[in-house]
């Protein structure tokens, strides 16, 4: 059974940092592909980054050269270090793998920037 698990998450001044964690089982980690997500209140849940099971990133424009994606295929765990953040970032933060046919999520962070 998939499961992922995220902390990490709290509250924040802006231009503060935060590294959120994902660690999962069930599956085999290391040949996948693994996600960060966010949703704002009111919004769509929208891509934040995203890494390959070879190491290669991807993320949103508005968190590049602020947010870093990694992952232990050690530990089977994903990370979101956030730098520098501001109050748009502010959100529900959710872990994901799409293996199978299916979306797999955590249960989400919350994360808060105060101003």
């Amino acid at each position: 059974q998939v499961q992922l698990v995220e902390s990490g998450g709290g509250l924040v001044q802006a231009g503060g940092s935060l590294r959120l964690s994902c660690a999962t089982s069930g599956y085999i980690f290391r040949i996948n592909d693994m996600s960060w997500y966010r949703q704002a209140p009111g919004k769509q849940r929208d891509l934040v980054a995203t890494i390959t099971s070879t190491g290669d990133t991807n993320y949103v424009r508005s968190v590049k050269g602020r947010f870093t994606i990694s992952r232990d295929n050690a530990k089977n765990t994903v990370y979101l270090q956030m730098n520098s953040l501001k109050p748009e970032d502010t959100a529900v933060y959710y872990c994901n793998t799409f293996r199978g046919g299916v979306n797999y999520w955590g249960q989400g962070t919350q994360v808060t920037v105060s101003s």
